[in-house]
């Protein structure tokens, strides 16, 4: 019975036989310093004789980003670890029903353990690490010192795994330190974008140029999206300019996947949504009774105050399954385009063609157009018909013409500003610092976060660059206030989605932060302690994240929200903590028979099924918010994840007739303790049982 490997994968060795492939002749074998085995190695110097069309002699001057340890954080990236996730049911909410997750633990360590669960699986990162002013920590991530204890010795970690250091200005790798962090985790946070996956990443003056060549490099320079100016407000206390504003500089996992994609990025305008709730209460009262609708629509219209941004929108007033609509040149923009006959449903004759020619290049897509709804007739075929306008367009209403045609002009030929009530946005946006402050005052009962990234503003950029998306995957691998956590509850809340958040955050010590921090920030700090000592929780920075997002779930489902959200306000929380395998410390010629004898059960003693269960969810690249079902089976404890999809049993005594009856319900895949056959025999026969009663299933111990 094949046995899982309970680690995350090795990048490094995965790359190289890959190269294997392409140019064999590249890829050799060298021994291991560390482990003495052999391993698969890369013969550069014959890999770039391989790239090149002349001899290769000596370094050549190139265009290249560099720093003391580039090559280290790379390597760091790649490196595998033995750790794995760790359920908390006391601090999660509705663990068996959520789709979102919250991680405590080095996030470096995190995106590791995730690379096979969600590879390729995230559709925006969102990230605001630290900004290396010179005051701030950042993460260390030692190459050097590979040994846990002398790390913690030396101050570099604490005893929970905590790798925080003081990045100050008057350090020799005050840069260097910071790239390094950041480049590791984006070189594997990378890997868990989709193809039309987007990063934004909040970063201020002093490190801005640095972040953008480095994302250059980890996401190519050709995905370059924009750089937004997140403008906070005035500081009256400059001393020669008020510099009030961040930075979001947003790139494309594959900017090409996005444009063949044709995904339009638009937001809706002030007004829009307010028509949108009035017919969805409508609606709701009449359900197609789309003629009641658009009266009582066009009177709410009348009734609005004169400076209502609603009543610019007045013209929205026809109203069919997809909303409110208006009618739209059907007229191929700027003139000659092409001409084909459009039979006219109740006539059955041509309907004339317009002067500038139909606005679709072809037949085809006209019919399409007409299928879908988009197109209305006239009375007969004298007259072209016109299109359909929603005031919230659905995919389909986009086709390349349609796109090309539409403008900025705030006041367009026709009294409207764009082809919707939409806007695309600009790159730079105004949000006073302080509203996000006090609201998170209010929520908390105290000021806990010093400056909380706004969650309104996060909501709007979520639902902006997800225009086709209803249920993607958020990540913030640097979570800190949780801003990103209650943006998706709120995009969700507004629009209708159901986006879901994995949030990752450190346990930093907070009487750590109170000793080392002075002012408003040290007020801060003592004022989460206070709050997480009613509570009786541990006093570290996660536990604030956490409570902020208990909070502003119940704070969201508790005012009205659009019906297509599930209201899932939950979390799991996961924590990243050792294996649950044994660690086996000796060489073979230094092992004795105690030693043999407590090795019999490799399963550390403190740890429990569940742990058990979802180190092997990561290990099969399972999705670990999937519904976890757990049964009796002949007196057995049996996890049945997402029903079939993956059936465990970590029980010792596991006889003939339990394997029978769960090879009965054929899983996908199955997994046992490798010590936990009542027999020899039992533990034999398995593969056996399965390849008769289910030979689709595949099996695997630990």
């Amino acid at each position: 019975m094949d046995k899982l490997k309970m680690h995350s994968p090795d990048l490094s060795q995965e790359n190289i036989a890959k190269i294997r492939d392409l140019l064999p002749g590249c890829v050799t074998e060298a021994r291991d310093e560390a482990t003495g085995q052999l391993r698969l190695a890369v013969d550069f110097d014959q890999l770039r004789q391989e790239l090149s069309d002349r001899i290769v002699e000596g370094p050549q001057e190139r265009y290249q980003l560099d720093w003391p340890g580039k090559k280290e954080a790379l390597v760091t990236a790649n490196a595998p670890i033995a750790k794995t996730l760790r359920p908390f049911h006391d601090e999660s909410v509705d663990f068996d029903t959520t789709r979102n997750l919250f991680i405590e633990g080095d996030n470096l360590d995190v995106l590791k353990l995730l690379q096979e669960s969600y590879l390729g699986a995230v559709k925006i990162l969102y990230i605001d690490p630290p900004y290396n002013t010179g005051k701030d920590f950042i993460y260390r991530d030692s190459f050097a010192m590979p040994d846990e204890q002398f790390s913690i010795a030396s101050g570099e970690k604490d005893e929970r795994g905590g790798r925080l250091v003081a990045n100050s200005d008057s350090r020799g790798r005050y840069h260097s330190d910071w790239m390094s962090m950041m480049y590791a985790r984006l070189t594997v946070a990378k890997r868990l974008l989709r193809d039309d996956g987007v990063i934004m990443v909040s970063i201020d003056d002093y490190e801005q140029s640095a972040l953008r060549k480095l994302m250059d490099q980890v996401f190519g320079e050709r995905n370059f999206v924009a750089q937004l100016v997140w403008e906070k407000g005035r500081k009256n206390d400059a001393k020669f300019f008020s510099v009030g504003h961040e930075y979001l500089v947003v790139y494309a996992r594959d900017a090409v996947s996005l444009r063949e994609r044709k995904e339009i990025w638009r937001e809706e305008k002030p007004g829009a949504r307010d028509i949108w709730d009035e017919f969805v209460k409508l609606r709701a009262l009449y359900g197609d009774d789309f003629k009641t609708i658009e009266a009582d629509l066009s009177k709410w219209y009348s009734d609005l105050p004169r400076a209502h941004p609603a009543k610019k929108w007045a013209r929205y007033k026809r109203v069919d399954k997809n909303g409110p609509w208006r009618d739209r040149d059907i007229s191929w923009p700027g003139g000659d385009g092409p001409r084909y006959d459009v039979i006219h449903p109740v006539t059955g004759k041509p309907c004339a063609v317009p002067e500038a020619g139909w606005r679709y290049s072809s037949s085809t897509e006209m019919q399409r157009q007409i299928k879908l709804g988009l197109v209305e007739f006239r009375d007969d075929h004298t007259e072209p018909p016109f299109r359909k306008a929603h005031i919230r367009p659905i995919p389909d209403e986009f086709d390349e013409a349609q796109i090309e045609s539409e403008t900025e002009d705030e006041n367009g030929a026709d009294g409207e500003d764009t082809e919707f009530a939409t806007q695309v946005r600009g790159s730079y946006f105004y949000k006073q610092s302080q509203v996000s402050v006090k609201y998170l005052r209010n929520l908390m009962g105290a000021k806990v976060f010093t400056n909380p990234k706004d969650h309104e503003e996060l909501a709007r950029l979520i639902s902006y660059v997800t225009p086709n998306e209803r249920a993607g995957i958020v990540m913030d691998f640097f979570a800190g206030s949780a801003s990103t956590a209650e943006a998706v509850f709120r995009a969700n809340a507004t629009y209708g989605t159901n986006h879901r958040f994995i949030m990752v955050q450190l346990p930093e010590s907070l009487e750590d932060a109170e000793s080392s921090t002075t002012g408003t920030a040290k007020k801060t700090v003592q004022a989460a302690i206070k709050l997480l000592k009613k509570s009786g929780r541990p006093l570290v920075l996660s536990e604030v994240s956490k409570e902020r997002i208990r909070r502003s779930g119940k704070a969201v489902i508790g005012e009205p929200c659009d019906p297509g959200w599930t209201k899932d306000v939950g979390f799991r929380v996961l924590k990243v903590d050792t294996s649950n395998m044994n660690d086996v410390f000796y060489r073979p010629d230094h092992v004795g028979q105690k030693d043999l004898l407590a090795a019999i059960d490799n399963i550390k003693p403190d740890r429990k099924a569940e742990d058990l269960l979802f180190q092997v969810l990561l290990d099969w690249g399972v999705d670990l918010t999937l519904p976890i079902r757990r049964e009796t089976v002949q007196g057995k404890t049996v996890f049945f994840v997402d029903g079939n999809a993956l059936v465990a049993c970590f029980e010792a005594g596991v006889t003939e007739e339990l394997v029978k009856e769960l090879a009965g319900s054929e899983p996908l895949r199955v997994v046992f303790r490798d010590n936990g056959f009542v027999s020899d025999a039992v533990k034999i026969n398995v593969e056996q049982i399965f390849r008769q009663l289910s030979p689709g299933t595949d099996v695997k111990s630990i």
